[in-house]
């Protein structure tokens, strides 16, 4: 699987802060604990109605408290799968889907998504979402530990989604890059971790994981690496 990608991290960097600066979401489950809320309040009273399927996800992890990506972020990989000609992405903890929803809506009709999550609950809510947006020939929805089933896949992916638990984060490094092509993302959500990456001393085990995570990526040749304050955080990397 050989494609070209044609956007440099600063192109990336420029249609993403357009993207930040013109899009929004106004469910108390987007809050950002990074932006400032009077732009948050005005990036949400821009943002469009979701389409029933989206808004039902929503809906549910407003109920449940349940953590998804959001309206934004989910924009965001969608727009970057599309940059790139995405047709493989593999996601390191899926929920029940929302984010899956997102990637697939932007792949090819014989392109694929691979889901993890430990709960075979969220896999069976996740695949009636994904029936009801008539999704469900390209998503592979696996029950398990993201890691295990990531070591476990031949390389060639165009993106790797992250979003595992956050004492994990380091150990994703070398499974995301091994399994990327060559112009391939790596993109991790939280990577800000409601801004406790930035406090002085040490902090709890979570917030030490995501800010060794963003060292890792940023020290690494292989690697052309961005974080974008969406949210709680996403960093973008872009395998060379």
């Amino acid at each position: 699987m050989r494609y070209f990608f044609s956007c440099s991290v600063i192109d990336l960097m420029s249609m993403l802060l357009k993207l930040y600066l013109f899009s929004g979401r106004g469910m108390a489950y987007c809050t950002s604990m990074i932006v400032e809320p009077r732009i948050e309040a005005y990036i949400a009273a821009l943002w469009a109605s979701p389409d029933p399927v989206l808004a039902a996800m929503e809906a549910l992890a407003e109920r449940r408290r349940f953590p998804i990506v959001g309206r934004h972020t989910g924009t965001l990989l969608g727009l970057l799968a599309r940059c790139i000609g995405a047709r493989t992405v593999i996601e390191l903890g899926s929920g029940y889907g929302y984010s899956a929803v997102w990637f697939a809506r932007a792949l090819p009709e014989d392109g694929k998504v691979i889901c993890s999550d430990l709960s075979a609950d969220n896999r069976d809510l996740a695949m009636g979402y994904f029936r009801t947006a008539g999704l469900e020939s390209r998503i592979d929805f696996r029950v398990g530990d993201g890691l295990a089933i990531a070591r476990e896949q031949a390389p060639g992916f165009d993106i790797v989604f992250n979003d595992i638990d956050k004492e994990d984060y380091p150990a994703s490094v070398e499974v995301a890059v091994r399994l990327l092509r060559s112009g391939g993302l790596f993109i991790t959500d939280n990577t800000l971790w409601k801004g406790k990456v930035a406090d002085d001393g040490r902090g709890d085990k979570p917030t030490e994981a995501v800010r060794e995570f963003n060292k890792l990526v940023f020290a690494r040749p292989d690697l052309e690496s961005v974080i974008f304050p969406i949210r709680d955080g996403v960093t973008v990397c872009r395998k060379k």
